[in-house]
C-alpha cells in the first residue's frame, strides 16, 4: 500500500522541551516515528483512527522501564502505539534533575487519508471497535486449541470448530503471509520483541511457518 495514503502524526507535549525534561537524542523524532510506524491492519481496514495516549517512565540512561496505554481504543492501534513508544527506549537524553518516577505522556495520532473514512458514521466505527473485542475472544479459542494440540491433547471435534473459526476470522494463508512480512519488517527495524510477538501469533494459529524465526530470534 503506498505510504502517501497513510498519514502518521506523532505529537509531543510542549513540556517535553523544557530544560528539566528528557529530550529525544535523534535529529527529528517525527521522522523516526514515521519510519517505524506500521498502521495496524484491522484499524486501517475499518477506518479506525485517532490519538492513543501512552504513558512511560525513563531511567537515568534514557531507557523505558514502564509503559502502558493511558487512553486508547481497545484495538490494534493501542498495541502499535505502545510498540512505537517502546522503540524510543534508549534514545532519550535525561537531565540529572528529572524524576524517574514521574510518568510522561506521548500522544500517538493515527490518521488515514484517501480511504473514504469520512463516509463512516460514529455508530459504524463503534461497531468496528466492538467487533474487534469479539474477535479477541474467538482468537483465544483458536490459540488455546493449538496450545493443547502441541501438548498432545487431540480433539477431532474441536478441530472442526477451530477451522470454522479461523475461516470466520480470516486466518488463512494470506493472513499468515502478511503477518510474517510484518514481523520481518520489525526485525529490520531492530524490534526483535515486536517481531517475536508476531511470530508467536503465527505459531498459535497452527502454522509452522514462523518456527525457524522463533528458534533463531526468540529464544
Amino acid at each position: 500500500m503506498p505510504l502517501h495514503l497513510l498519514s502518521f502524526i506523532f505529537l509531543l507535549f510542549a513540556s517535553f522541551f523544557s530544560d528539566d525534561q528528557p529530550v529525544f537524542k535523534g535529529k527529528n523524532l517525527n521522522v523516526f516515528i514515521s519510519n517505524i510506524l506500521i498502521y495496524p491492519a484491522y484499524s486501517r481496514d475499518n477506518c479506525l483512527q485517532g490519538t492513543v495516549n501512552v504513558s512511560f517512565k525513563l531511567n537515568k540512561q534514557g531507557r523505558i522501564y514502564h509503559s502502558e496505554v493511558q487512553k486508547g481504543y481497545g484495538t490494534d492501534l493501542d498495541f502499535e502505539a505502545l510498540r512505537v513508544v517502546r522503540m524510543t527506549s534508549g534514545k532519550w537524553e535525561v537531565p540529572p534533575s528529572h524524576d524517574t518516577l514521574v510518568s510522561m505522556i506521548l500522544p500517538v495520532n493515527f490518521s488515514l487519508r484517501d480511504f473514504k473514512c469520512e463516509e463512516l458514521s460514529k455508530d459504524e466505527i463503534n461497531a468496528a471497535i466492538n467487533a474487534y473485542q469479539a474477535r479477541k475472544g474467538m482468537s483465544e479459542v483458536v490459540f488455546n486449541y493449538y496450545e493443547k494440540k502441541e501438548a498432545g491433547v487431540i480433539d477431532e471435534a474441536g478441530e472442526i470448530r477451530v477451522q470454522a473459526l479461523k475461516y470466520q476470522l480470516g486466518y488463512d494463508e494470506q493472513f499468515i503471509e502478511k503477518l510474517l512480512k510484518q514481523a520481518q519488517r520489525k526485525l529490520k527495524q531492530e524490534d526483535t520483541e515486536g517481531a517475536c510477538e508476531d511470530f508467536l501469533i503465527i505459531k498459535r494459529l497452527g502454522s509452522d511457518r514462523s518456527v525457524p524465526y522463533l528458534n533463531q530470534y526468540c529464544k
